[in-house]
């Protein structure tokens, strides 16, 4: 069978720009041929979970931190970063086991395993803007932008900038700093 120059140039046009996408993208999974929209981490089914630890700051998915740093902080929350979250026995135990259910490393989204990959086993950091991917990922923001930011403040504030973390979603092309825009890498 002969292939045209045209068509030959097409194909591996086509091959390059699909590995490409490929290799960069982290918000978009490959199914059937063609690229689909898939959440980062995925989206807080637990609405006591969202109720109790969404009345303070803003809930972060379960699939942001490994199972042994949700223990350390579900054990510490009498002192849950300079305030008492200290919760009944149930609440905290039903809370404990769902956080560990569908942490970062029994996660199969791909963003929960990202933020995990680097992460030292013996490390149990209660942050997430703690761990290695985070950092990496954070890198290029100038500090004026967050901790100079009134919006902003912390990079613990995802909500901020990233309009569609309540989803579970943290797509750089969704992200929108205050006072600044559209975040172009």
């Amino acid at each position: 069978m002969k292939i045209s120059v045209p068509v030959l140039i097409t194909l591996v046009a086509a091959s390059l720009l699909n590995t490409a996408c490929q290799a960069d993208d982290d918000e978009h999974e490959r199914k059937g041929g063609f690229f689909e929209k898939q959440k980062d981490v995925a989206a807080i089914t637990d609405p006591v979970y969202k109720e109790e630890c969404g009345s303070c700051h803003f809930a972060y998915q379960p699939g942001l931190l490994p199972a042994r740093s949700w223990k350390k902080v579900m054990s510490g929350l009498a002192d849950h970063f300079g305030d008492n979250a200290e919760l009944g026995a149930d609440t905290q135990k039903k809370l404990t086991d769902y956080l560990l259910e569908n942490s970062a490393d029994k996660s199969s989204y791909r963003r929960s395993q990202r933020l995990i990959r680097n992460l030292p086993a013996d490390q149990a950091p209660v942050r997430i803007t703690e761990l290695p991917y985070f950092k990496h990922e954070h890198k290029e923001i100038r500090p004026n932008l967050i901790t100079e930011n009134k919006e902003v403040r912390s990079l613990s504030h995802c909500q901020a900038c990233h309009r569609t973390a309540d989803t579970g979603s943290y797509s750089e092309r969704e992200i929108n700093i205050p006072g600044f825009g559209p975040w172009k890498d």
